[in-house]
Protein backbone atom coordinates (compact mmCIF):
# COMPACT_ATOMS: atom_id res chain seq x y z
CA UNK A 1 0.00 0.00 0.00
CA UNK A 2 1.32 3.54 -1.00
CA UNK A 3 1.81 6.18 1.89
CA UNK A 4 -0.72 7.93 0.01
CA UNK A 5 -3.12 5.08 0.42
CA UNK A 6 -2.27 4.56 4.01
CA UNK A 7 -2.74 8.17 4.99
CA UNK A 8 -6.29 8.40 3.70
CA UNK A 9 -8.91 7.04 6.24
CA UNK A 10 -12.50 5.26 5.95
CA UNK A 11 -15.35 7.39 4.37
CA UNK A 12 -17.43 8.74 6.89
CA UNK A 13 -15.11 8.50 9.67
CA UNK A 14 -15.43 11.36 12.39
CA UNK A 15 -17.56 13.28 9.27
CA UNK A 16 -18.79 16.57 10.91
CA UNK A 17 -22.65 17.34 11.03
CA UNK A 18 -22.04 20.44 8.52
CA UNK A 19 -20.06 22.43 6.41
CA UNK A 20 -19.20 25.26 9.23
CA UNK A 21 -18.08 22.55 11.45
CA UNK A 22 -15.78 21.09 8.83
CA UNK A 23 -14.60 24.53 8.22
CA UNK A 24 -13.35 24.86 11.78
CA UNK A 25 -11.52 21.65 12.34
CA UNK A 26 -9.63 22.01 9.02
CA UNK A 27 -8.94 25.64 10.45
CA UNK A 28 -7.37 24.25 13.87
CA UNK A 29 -5.80 20.72 12.34
CA UNK A 30 -4.99 21.20 8.73
CA UNK A 31 -1.89 23.57 9.70
CA UNK A 32 -3.38 26.90 8.61
CA UNK A 33 -1.08 29.79 10.10
CA UNK A 34 -2.68 31.83 12.87
CA UNK A 35 -2.39 35.27 11.05
CA UNK A 36 -3.96 33.52 7.59
CA UNK A 37 -7.09 31.78 9.36
CA UNK A 38 -8.97 35.00 9.32
CA UNK A 39 -8.67 35.27 5.51
CA UNK A 40 -9.16 31.14 5.36
CA UNK A 41 -12.38 31.42 7.19
CA UNK A 42 -14.18 34.50 4.81
CA UNK A 43 -13.41 32.24 1.87
CA UNK A 44 -14.77 29.21 2.68
CA UNK A 45 -17.49 30.73 4.28
CA UNK A 46 -18.33 32.22 0.91
CA UNK A 47 -19.10 28.55 -0.47
CA UNK A 48 -21.71 28.60 2.30
CA UNK A 49 -23.60 30.40 -0.06
CA UNK A 50 -22.99 29.13 -3.09
CA UNK A 51 -23.62 25.62 -2.04
CA UNK A 52 -27.56 26.98 -1.65
CA UNK A 53 -27.15 29.00 -5.32
CA UNK A 54 -27.24 31.97 -3.37
CA UNK A 55 -24.53 35.26 -3.20
CA UNK A 56 -22.82 36.09 -0.16
CA UNK A 57 -23.29 40.40 0.73
CA UNK A 58 -21.21 42.60 -0.89
CA UNK A 59 -18.62 45.06 1.00
CA UNK A 60 -20.01 46.25 4.66
CA UNK A 61 -23.14 43.59 4.02
CA UNK A 62 -21.20 40.78 4.94
CA UNK A 63 -19.86 41.72 7.86
CA UNK A 64 -22.18 40.11 10.59
CA UNK A 65 -24.08 38.46 7.95
CA UNK A 66 -24.86 34.73 8.82
CA UNK A 67 -24.33 32.14 6.12
CA UNK A 68 -27.03 29.44 5.18
CA UNK A 69 -26.26 26.31 7.23
CA UNK A 70 -25.48 23.19 4.65
CA UNK A 71 -25.48 19.63 6.15
CA UNK A 72 -21.71 18.88 5.04
CA UNK A 73 -23.03 15.36 3.55
CA UNK A 74 -24.45 17.63 0.63
CA UNK A 75 -21.18 18.43 -0.83
CA UNK A 76 -21.16 14.80 -1.88
CA UNK A 77 -24.51 14.78 -3.63
CA UNK A 78 -24.23 14.78 -7.22
CA UNK A 79 -26.02 18.12 -8.09
CA UNK A 80 -23.93 20.21 -5.53
CA UNK A 81 -21.34 19.68 -8.09
CA UNK A 82 -23.70 21.83 -11.01
CA UNK A 83 -25.04 23.97 -7.94
CA UNK A 84 -21.47 25.10 -7.27
CA UNK A 85 -20.35 25.60 -10.39
CA UNK A 86 -23.27 27.45 -11.76
CA UNK A 87 -23.38 29.80 -8.39
CA UNK A 88 -19.07 30.40 -8.85
CA UNK A 89 -19.94 31.49 -12.11
CA UNK A 90 -22.29 34.23 -11.02
CA UNK A 91 -19.85 35.31 -7.99
CA UNK A 92 -17.07 35.20 -10.63
CA UNK A 93 -18.60 38.25 -12.53
CA UNK A 94 -19.79 40.25 -9.35
CA UNK A 95 -16.19 39.80 -8.03
CA UNK A 96 -12.98 40.25 -9.26
CA UNK A 97 -10.58 37.71 -10.42
CA UNK A 98 -7.84 37.65 -8.13
CA UNK A 99 -10.90 37.26 -5.15
CA UNK A 100 -12.73 34.18 -7.06
CA UNK A 101 -9.21 32.37 -7.76
CA UNK A 102 -7.99 32.74 -3.67
CA UNK A 103 -11.53 31.60 -2.45
CA UNK A 104 -11.37 28.85 -5.28
CA UNK A 105 -7.70 27.95 -3.99
CA UNK A 106 -8.48 27.75 -0.14
CA UNK A 107 -11.68 25.30 -0.64
CA UNK A 108 -9.84 23.20 -3.53
CA UNK A 109 -6.96 22.88 -0.06
CA UNK A 110 -9.78 22.09 2.29
CA UNK A 111 -11.52 19.66 0.45
CA UNK A 112 -8.09 17.45 0.03
CA UNK A 113 -7.80 17.43 3.72
CA UNK A 114 -11.29 16.22 3.61
CA UNK A 115 -11.00 13.44 1.34
CA UNK A 116 -7.46 12.49 3.07
CA UNK A 117 -9.63 12.29 6.20
CA UNK A 118 -12.50 9.88 4.95
CA UNK A 119 -14.88 12.69 5.02
CA UNK A 120 -15.60 13.21 1.24
CA UNK A 121 -16.11 10.33 -1.53
CA UNK A 122 -16.13 13.20 -4.55
CA UNK A 123 -14.11 16.63 -5.45
CA UNK A 124 -17.54 18.41 -5.97
CA UNK A 125 -15.70 21.41 -7.60
CA UNK A 126 -13.77 19.14 -9.91
CA UNK A 127 -14.89 21.23 -13.31
CA UNK A 128 -14.34 24.35 -11.72
CA UNK A 129 -11.20 26.23 -12.88
CA UNK A 130 -9.69 29.57 -12.26
CA UNK A 131 -11.07 32.49 -13.74
CA UNK A 132 -8.03 34.82 -15.99
CA UNK A 133 -6.81 37.90 -14.60
CA UNK A 134 -6.74 39.87 -17.60
CA UNK A 135 -3.06 41.91 -17.77
CA UNK A 136 -2.75 44.90 -15.60
CA UNK A 137 -1.46 47.62 -18.13
CA UNK A 138 -1.69 49.73 -14.96
CA UNK A 139 1.17 48.21 -12.42
CA UNK A 140 3.11 51.01 -12.21
CA UNK A 141 2.11 53.17 -9.06
CA UNK A 142 1.38 56.22 -9.70
CA UNK A 143 3.39 59.60 -7.91
CA UNK A 144 0.84 60.37 -5.67
CA UNK A 145 0.43 56.49 -4.83
CA UNK A 146 4.22 56.73 -3.88
CA UNK A 147 4.33 59.62 -1.89
CA UNK A 148 1.33 57.86 -0.03
CA UNK A 149 3.35 55.08 0.74
CA UNK A 150 6.32 56.40 1.55
CA UNK A 151 4.62 58.35 4.43
CA UNK A 152 2.39 55.29 5.65
CA UNK A 153 2.93 54.86 9.28
CA UNK A 154 4.83 51.42 9.16
CA UNK A 155 8.27 50.01 10.92
CA UNK A 156 11.65 51.23 9.79
CA UNK A 157 12.46 48.41 8.54
CA UNK A 158 10.00 48.40 5.53
CA UNK A 159 10.02 51.91 4.94
CA UNK A 160 13.57 51.67 3.65
CA UNK A 161 13.28 49.00 2.14
CA UNK A 162 10.42 50.14 0.48
CA UNK A 163 12.24 53.70 -0.02
CA UNK A 164 15.30 51.60 -1.37
CA UNK A 165 13.98 49.49 -3.90
CA UNK A 166 12.10 52.69 -5.36
CA UNK A 167 15.24 54.48 -5.40
CA UNK A 168 17.10 51.96 -6.88
CA UNK A 169 14.96 50.13 -9.34
CA UNK A 170 16.43 47.36 -7.92
CA UNK A 171 14.84 43.78 -7.73
CA UNK A 172 13.70 42.80 -4.58
CA UNK A 173 15.56 39.52 -4.23
CA UNK A 174 18.91 42.22 -4.94
CA UNK A 175 18.35 44.13 -2.24
CA UNK A 176 17.28 41.56 0.29
CA UNK A 177 20.57 39.84 -0.59
CA UNK A 178 22.84 42.62 1.07
CA UNK A 179 24.83 42.80 3.47
CA UNK A 180 26.35 45.79 5.00
CA UNK A 181 29.88 45.32 3.40
CA UNK A 182 28.40 45.65 0.16
CA UNK A 183 27.47 48.96 0.96
CA UNK A 184 28.81 52.18 0.44
CA UNK A 185 27.22 54.83 2.28
CA UNK A 186 28.99 57.83 1.54
CA UNK A 187 28.21 57.56 -2.04
CA UNK A 188 24.76 56.25 -1.67
CA UNK A 189 25.47 52.94 -3.97
CA UNK A 190 25.80 49.42 -3.27
CA UNK A 191 27.20 46.42 -5.05
CA UNK A 192 24.63 43.73 -5.63
CA UNK A 193 24.30 40.03 -7.60
CA UNK A 194 21.96 41.08 -10.30
CA UNK A 195 19.96 38.58 -12.08
CA UNK A 196 22.31 36.31 -14.15
CA UNK A 197 25.01 36.58 -11.49
CA UNK A 198 26.52 39.59 -12.66
CA UNK A 199 28.41 41.88 -10.00
CA UNK A 200 26.95 45.55 -10.82
CA UNK A 201 26.12 48.72 -8.66
CA UNK A 202 23.06 50.28 -7.55
CA UNK A 203 22.34 53.52 -6.30
CA UNK A 204 19.87 55.55 -4.11
CA UNK A 205 18.75 59.62 -3.02
CA UNK A 206 18.65 61.18 -0.17
CA UNK A 207 15.30 59.41 1.38
CA UNK A 208 17.43 56.18 1.59
CA UNK A 209 20.73 58.01 3.08
CA UNK A 210 18.69 59.53 5.81
CA UNK A 211 17.00 55.90 6.72
CA UNK A 212 19.55 53.35 6.38
CA UNK A 213 22.16 54.66 9.21
CA UNK A 214 18.84 54.56 11.31
CA UNK A 215 18.14 50.48 10.25
CA UNK A 216 21.28 49.69 10.83
CA UNK A 217 22.27 50.95 14.58
CA UNK A 218 25.72 51.43 14.05
CA UNK A 219 25.84 47.67 12.76
CA UNK A 220 29.02 46.71 10.45
CA UNK A 221 28.61 43.39 9.54
CA UNK A 222 26.03 40.75 8.64
CA UNK A 223 22.67 41.10 6.13
CA UNK A 224 21.51 44.59 5.89
CA UNK A 225 17.54 43.66 6.53
CA UNK A 226 16.83 41.55 9.14
CA UNK A 227 13.85 39.32 10.78
CA UNK A 228 12.12 40.57 14.03
CA UNK A 229 13.09 37.23 15.98
CA UNK A 230 16.33 35.06 16.78
CA UNK A 231 17.61 33.21 13.34
CA UNK A 232 16.63 28.95 13.63
CA UNK A 233 19.56 26.82 14.67
CA UNK A 234 19.75 25.42 10.40
CA UNK A 235 20.19 28.84 9.05
CA UNK A 236 22.97 29.57 6.82
CA UNK A 237 25.89 31.64 8.97
CA UNK A 238 25.97 33.96 6.29
CA UNK A 239 22.68 35.07 6.81
CA UNK A 240 22.68 35.39 10.62
CA UNK A 241 23.73 38.51 11.87
CA UNK A 242 26.53 38.22 14.26
CA UNK A 243 25.42 41.12 16.44
CA UNK A 244 21.62 40.53 16.89
CA UNK A 245 21.59 36.80 16.38
CA UNK A 246 18.87 37.62 14.34
CA UNK A 247 18.15 36.20 10.22
CA UNK A 248 18.30 37.54 7.00
CA UNK A 249 14.70 39.35 6.01
CA UNK A 250 13.33 36.41 3.55
CA UNK A 251 11.79 37.80 0.26
CA UNK A 252 8.50 35.84 1.07
CA UNK A 253 8.31 37.67 4.51
CA UNK A 254 9.00 41.20 2.69
CA UNK A 255 6.32 40.53 0.23
CA UNK A 256 3.80 39.26 2.74
CA UNK A 257 3.99 42.45 4.79
CA UNK A 258 3.97 44.59 1.82
CA UNK A 259 0.88 43.41 0.29
CA UNK A 260 -0.57 43.19 3.85
CA UNK A 261 -0.20 46.79 4.81
CA UNK A 262 -0.86 48.47 1.14
CA UNK A 263 -4.28 47.18 0.87
CA UNK A 264 -6.00 50.14 2.35
CA UNK A 265 -4.01 52.15 -0.43
CA UNK A 266 -4.58 49.64 -2.93
CA UNK A 267 -8.29 49.97 -2.41
CA UNK A 268 -9.34 53.39 -0.72
CA UNK A 269 -12.63 52.96 -1.23
CA UNK A 270 -12.64 50.09 1.54
CA UNK A 271 -13.04 50.49 5.02
CA UNK A 272 -14.15 47.55 6.01
CA UNK A 273 -11.77 45.32 7.45
CA UNK A 274 -13.08 41.65 6.41
CA UNK A 275 -13.92 42.95 2.66
CA UNK A 276 -10.21 44.39 2.55
CA UNK A 277 -8.69 41.18 3.61
CA UNK A 278 -10.74 39.46 0.68
CA UNK A 279 -8.08 41.37 -1.76
CA UNK A 280 -4.88 42.05 -2.40
CA UNK A 281 -2.64 45.04 -1.65
CA UNK A 282 0.88 46.32 -4.20
CA UNK A 283 3.44 43.89 -4.56
CA UNK A 284 7.52 44.97 -4.06
CA UNK A 285 7.93 44.42 -7.83
CA UNK A 286 5.51 47.82 -8.62
CA UNK A 287 8.29 49.87 -7.00
CA UNK A 288 11.18 48.83 -9.26
CA UNK A 289 8.29 48.88 -12.22
CA UNK A 290 6.87 52.33 -10.44
CA UNK A 291 10.46 53.43 -10.23
CA UNK A 292 11.40 52.97 -14.00
CA UNK A 293 8.07 54.20 -15.92
CA UNK A 294 8.29 57.65 -13.68
CA UNK A 295 12.20 58.05 -14.62
CA UNK A 296 11.34 57.77 -18.50
CA UNK A 297 8.17 59.93 -17.75
CA UNK A 298 10.97 62.62 -16.80
CA UNK A 299 13.39 62.23 -19.71
CA UNK A 300 15.75 59.77 -18.61
CA UNK A 301 17.25 58.40 -21.76
CA UNK A 302 17.60 54.78 -23.15
CA UNK A 303 21.18 54.53 -22.45
CA UNK A 304 20.75 55.22 -18.55
CA UNK A 305 17.25 53.67 -18.27
CA UNK A 306 19.32 50.10 -19.02
CA UNK A 307 21.80 51.23 -16.61
CA UNK A 308 18.99 51.71 -13.78
CA UNK A 309 17.09 49.03 -14.70
CA UNK A 310 20.62 46.36 -15.51
CA UNK A 311 18.15 44.83 -18.70
CA UNK A 312 20.57 43.47 -21.70
CA UNK A 313 18.17 45.05 -24.32
CA UNK A 314 15.66 47.80 -25.02
CA UNK A 315 13.25 45.13 -25.17
CA UNK A 316 13.29 44.07 -21.79
CA UNK A 317 12.78 47.26 -20.82
CA UNK A 318 9.37 48.38 -22.64
CA UNK A 319 7.69 46.55 -20.54
CA UNK A 320 8.82 48.73 -17.59
CA UNK A 321 9.63 52.31 -19.12
CA UNK A 322 5.43 52.76 -20.18
CA UNK A 323 4.57 55.96 -19.26
CA UNK A 324 0.93 55.96 -17.46
CA UNK A 325 -1.96 57.66 -18.65
CA UNK A 326 -1.71 60.82 -16.87
CA UNK A 327 2.18 61.31 -18.36
CA UNK A 328 0.79 60.97 -22.37
CA UNK A 329 -2.20 62.69 -21.31
CA UNK A 330 -0.33 65.78 -20.17
CA UNK A 331 2.39 65.04 -22.83
CA UNK A 332 -0.63 65.30 -25.62
CA UNK A 333 -2.07 68.37 -24.02
CA UNK A 334 0.96 70.57 -24.28
CA UNK A 335 1.21 69.39 -27.77
CA UNK A 336 -2.25 70.75 -28.64
CA UNK A 337 -1.86 74.15 -30.85
CA UNK A 338 -5.57 75.11 -30.34
CA UNK A 339 -4.43 74.81 -26.53
CA UNK A 340 -0.91 77.14 -26.61
CA UNK A 341 -2.88 79.33 -28.80
CA UNK A 342 -5.55 80.74 -26.23
CA UNK A 343 -3.27 80.60 -23.13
Amino acid sequence: MSLIAADVLPLGHDRPGTYADAVEVYLRSAGVAASSQRIYRISLTTWAWLARDEQPPLGRARRGATPPAVPFATLDEPATAGVLADAFATRARLADADTVNRELSVLKTAIGWWRARGWLATNPIVGIERRPAPPDRTRALSRAQITALLELKAPLREKTLWRMLYDTCARAEEILSLDIDDLLLADKRARIVSKGGATDWVHWQSGTAQLLPRLLKGRTRGPVFLTDRRALAHTPALDVCPVTGRARLSYRRAAELFETLTRPLAHPGITDTAELELRGGWTLHQLRHSALTHEAEDGTNTPTLLARSRHASVRSLERYARPSVDAVASHVASRDPLARRTT
